[in-house]
């Protein structure tokens, strides 16, 4: 019977892939800060980061970075069979296992999210440009979509998360302002 892998195993791993595939959370949260500021002008790196962090503790996230950046990794070395290994490798523009496998973990996270990931995947912005553009000689097919995808999650988590700040600050006020009619009347 095969042990079952503990969870702080399977999120370091796919923290340490990111890491060595030349991606950091501080990348991600920038693209997130992008996609957010627009709706949030006072808005800083800090609670990007803190999300993009929050979406990486996802299980589903986890699975979904191992097993694309495996793939990847093995098709830079050639070793999966043809003609799977130069579809990959070439990243070519009729596979769409990539985007299904990140649009998969995107579902978790609501319409901001899965709409963020068509715009991200279209646009290639920040350091989903750089991963998509194959000059490092390294294969990204898998990460890039992946990267993308926690993007628009922690995106999505973000938009949602401050409008409900926004709303209980009105709610508090509403409520300041009621206590203050009660006592004047």
């Amino acid at each position: 019977m095969t042990k079952q892998v503990h969870s702080k195993v399977v999120r370091e791993a796919a923290l340490q892939r990111l890491i060595d595939r030349g991606v950091n959370v501080e990348d991600i949260a920038e693209i997130v800060f992008l996609m957010q500021s627009p709706y949030h002008p006072n808005l800083t790196m800090e609670p990007c980061i803190a999300s993009v962090n929050a979406v990486l503790e996802k299980r589903e996230i986890q699975h979904a970075i191992l097993v694309g950046v495996e793939l990847d990794m093995l098709a830079e070395k050639g070793l999966l069979s043809e003609p799977i290994q130069s579809i990959i490798a070439q990243d070519e523009g009729l596979f769409g296992c990539d985007e299904t496998l990140a649009l998969g973990s995107v579902f978790t996270f609501g319409s901001i999210a899965v709409t963020t990931f068509g715009h991200l995947d279209k646009q290639k912005v920040g350091v989903i440009k750089r991963l998509d553009t194959k000059s490092s000689g390294q294969v990204h097919t898998f990460l890039d979509d992946l990267v993308a995808s926690i993007a628009s999650n922690a995106s999505s988590r973000m938009a949602h998360r401050l409008r409900d700040e926004q709303e209980a600050q009105l709610d508090a006020q509403e409520g300041n302002e009621a206590d203050g009619e009660q006592q004047a009347g």
